[in-house]
């Protein structure tokens, strides 16, 4: 939120410099993300007074003597501009002066003229209309006759001042304005607040049949109205304008600027309808009907659904609650008789509002923090006082209050001066803790340790208690006063990580040393990634957690597994032309409890290939030597049912003979439908799988013993099999594992196909190592364990050896 310094002053009698101020305002909680000087851009820049002005024969140009006070009289400038003048005051940018963008004005020659600095216009200075009359004339600026040459610029117009962005948290909506600033600043520096006026007074006109009622009293628990006749709509103040221009808006018309004014100063949105425009001069305040529609002052039009609360009149809605203003009832320069509207709006349904639709405003962020019903009554008075004191309107007696009961006086609450002190862990004198909570405006009735605490009823934040107290006090008291110690039951430990994290770094390093990069995304995507997936409508992952107020339709839903996230990336890279690389992703999946409780959390390794050099062999050696570096063995099968995967290229992973994951080459399906270029052959090459983590750590040992190796050396023996050619090689391999209790690795080095074979048949050979701890093998061994092997797969596969 912008705060110009200027307009601080006006509230508090400031004796401390801006940076200062940004240094007060850090340490009672509000971090200002930038201090804007206005003029520091420019320099050497003064009041310049045109002495003579002669045209330069066959140019555009003038060459005038300018009397520049104390830094020269005269001095030699020459100016294209049409509106020069002898006896204008006018900005003279000297030799060696700077502009805003960085512009450095040197001096020189113009046609063979000498020129020692440059008149300026107000664009030049970086200046419109609102910050200074006459700063977007034709030309150069007219200054007043009664400025002094050689005065700074920037005292002239305005630019000797300063713009805080300071940064309002969720919890404190009572400090989005200037005079929700302006109240801390004021307690933070022991000074007294000068509230804005907000008396005004009324005819004793009513306007006839204008009505105001409120049927969605859940939705908007207070909303006020008053009508305000013989408007008439013009320019407004200066000052009025100065304001908003350096808050960053722009006027627009002394009506319409009042409602910006209040909102920024007092905090308070508001609107303002032209009656004349409201059908059956009704205000209603109701849930939108299904399909209705709205549109906006911005012209945008929305269709509306029942969890859309509007404004309406007697027939259609002319606002969109909390959000902007209808298009059919905005006040224009015709308009003579307005209804102004400050209400108290549910946050979560306008900030819900706002997200579905895609439509925000300056009324709505302030909305979806809080409004309380203390600035709403307050900032309908500071409005009408506005039009009384700018002589835009008669303000009638026709005034309409809706509220749905809340209550007119702050919160009350008792509280323990030694239960705040316990908390803070210091001990705050009692005299400093009931001046700093005066200070900001509680009311506080002591009677020995028991305070009886009355909370503002702009605070809706506090809750009842010692902790919110406890908060307030230490920002005004100093954080400097508070003394690290141990908490009571605290104990020193030796610090570093838990066993389970040691683990995790570890899958991180072995990933990483299998050459993949690890990335972070979102725990949130949309069910369009699920169906990009090919994920049935009946598949277990379709059983999500929704996200009752998601930031967009994108980030709908908890994710249940992370292949999208991988693929998603994976996308981007190949789309921007990043045709290799390896990635993967240790974080947590989200799914719903059967019986609704709480959501459980599952780690899942998420993992991806793609390039031309990548197949299901390169990722599977991968994951072998993960499994490895926690001495597990991992075990193949076929996976034909997962949709994202190619039926004939994916496998289950298995360990000990449980699922623990699956990986393969992304399905055809969805390969079709990423968009990517035919032409990119890393396309095509995308294999993808994913595990769970607790389900792979479960099979590994806590800690690693020594197993010696064989004293006795290895027996190495092929084997050629022939086998259906549907028979997979996972199958094989894990029956002869199985078979025997000596045989170490399996290795597949060849396969053959042909009339040798006979049709529909397959030669596979395998090199099998067999080892012995208690005796060195013979071949008589090395046989019975080969017959064994044969007999078991000839039973199982129906193999016969080649």
């Amino acid at each position: 939120m912008k705060v110009p310094y200027s307009w601080l002053k006006e509230y508090v009698d400031l004796d401390i410099s801006a940076q200062e101020l940004t240094d007060r305002l850090f340490d009672c909680g509000f971090e200002v993300e930038e201090l804007k000087d206005l003029g520091a851009e420019i320099s050497r820049v003064v009041v310049g007074e045109v002495l003579s002005c002669e045209k330069v024969e066959g140019t555009h140009l003038y060459t005038c003597q300018v009397n520049c006070g104390e830094y020269g009289n005269p001095i030699q400038i020459v100016t294209g501009a049409p509106n020069v003048y002898a006896g204008m005051h006018t900005p003279a940018a000297l030799d060696g002066s700077t502009l805003p963008g960085g512009v450095i004005i040197k001096a020189k020659p113009m046609k063979g003229i000498e020129s020692n600095g440059m008149l300026c216009s107000g664009e030049e200075l970086g200046l419109n209309e609102d910050l200074y009359p006459g700063a977007e004339v034709y030309g150069l600026m007219d200054l007043p006759k009664d400025t002094v040459p050689g005065t700074d610029i920037r005292d002239v117009v305005g630019l000797r001042d300063w713009v805080l962005d300071i940064s309002i948290t969720a919890n404190r909506p009572d400090c989005q304005s200037i005079l929700g600033i302006a109240r801390e600043v004021a307690a933070a520096l022991g000074k007294e607040l000068k509230m804005p006026r907000t008396d005004f007074h009324p005819t004793d006109t009513v306007v006839p049949d204008l009505e105001i009622r409120v049927d969605a009293p859940d939705l908007c628990p207070r909303y006020l109205g008053h009508a305000v006749r013989n408007i008439t709509v013009g320019e407004s103040p200066r000052w009025m304008r100065r304001h908003l221009a350096l808050c960053g808006l722009r006027s627009i018309s002394n009506v319409v600027d009042i409602t910006n004014y209040v909102l920024l100063e007092i905090g308070q949105p508001m609107h303002a309808f032209d009656m004349e425009q409201l059908q059956d001069k009704k205000i209603i305040v109701r849930r939108a009907a299904e399909g209705e529609k709205i549109q906006t002052l911005d012209e945008k039009e929305f269709t509306l659904t029942p969890e859309n609360l509007v404004i309406c009149d007697g027939n259609r809605p002319v606002a969109l609650a909390g959000i902007m203003g209808g298009l059919n009832s905005e006040i224009t320069e015709k308009t003579t008789q307005l209804l102004f509207e400050a209400a108290k709006f549910a946050r979560d349904n306008v900030r819900r509002t706002s997200r579905a639709l895609g439509q925000s405003s300056d009324s709505s962020a302030r909305f979806e923090k809080g409004i309380s019903e203390y600035i709403t009554e307050l900032g309908m008075a500071r409005a009408l006082h506005l039009i009384e004191e700018l002589g835009c309107g008669e303000i009638t007696a026709s005034a309409f209050d809706c509220s749905a009961g809340a209550p007119r006086e702050g919160k009350r609450f008792t509280a323990s001066l030694k239960r705040i002190n316990d908390i803070l862990g210091i001990e705050v004198p009692a005299e400093d803790v009931l001046r700093i909570l005066k200070n900001l405006s509680f009311e506080v009735n002591r009677n020995g340790d028991t305070l009886d605490v009355t909370a503002p009823r702009y605070r809706e934040d506090i809750e009842v208690g010692e902790p919110d107290l406890a908060e307030e006090v230490i920002r005004e008291y100093g954080y400097g006063h508070v003394v690290p110690t141990f908490l009571k039951a605290a104990t020193v430990t030796s610090g570093g990580k838990n066993p389970a994290q040691l683990r995790q770094d570890k899958l991180k390093r072995i990933m990483c040393a299998e050459g993949y990069s690890e990335i972070m995304t979102l725990s949130f995507y949309s069910d369009a990634d699920l169906d990009a997936l090919k994920i049935p409508a009946d598949a277990p992952e379709r059983n999500v957690l929704r996200i009752q107020n998601p930031i967009s339709a994108n980030l709908a839903i908890m994710r249940p597994l992370l292949a999208p996230s991988m693929l998603n990336i994976v996308t981007e890279n190949l789309k921007k032309g990043n045709n290799e690389g390896r990635i993967f992703e240790l974080s947590n999946i989200y799914l719903p409890a059967a019986d609704g409780g709480r959501p459980e959390e599952r780690l899942h390794l998420g993992f991806a290939a793609f390039g031309d050099e990548e197949d299901f062999f390169t990722v599977k050696g991968s994951l072998e030597a993960l499994g490895s570096a926690f001495g597990l063995t991992f075990s193949v099968e076929r996976a034909q049912d997962v949709t994202w995967l190619h039926p004939g290229i994916s496998a289950y992973l298995l360990c000990e003979g449980e699922r623990i994951g699956v990986f393969g080459k992304l399905a055809n399906e969805v390969m079709a439908e990423l968009k990517l270029h035919k032409d990119n052959r890393a396309s095509h090459k995308i294999i993808m799988g994913e595990i769970d983590y607790a389900k792979m750590m479960a099979h590994a040992a806590a800690t690693f013993r020594y197993h010696p190796l064989s004293a006795f050396p290895s027996v190495i023996r092929d084997l050629a099999l022939t086998v259906d050619e549907n028979t997979a090689c996972g199958d094989l391999m894990g029956e002869i594992a199985k078979a025997c209790p000596h045989v170490g690795d399996v290795e597949l080095f060849d396969i053959y196909r042909g009339e040798q074979i006979g049709e529909g048949k397959k030669s596979m050979a395998f090199k099998i190592r067999f080892d012995a701890d208690d005796k060195a093998l013979v071949p008589e061994d090395v046989d019975r364990f080969i017959k064994k092997i044969l007999g078991n797969l000839k039973f199982k596969l129906g193999a016969e050896i080649r």
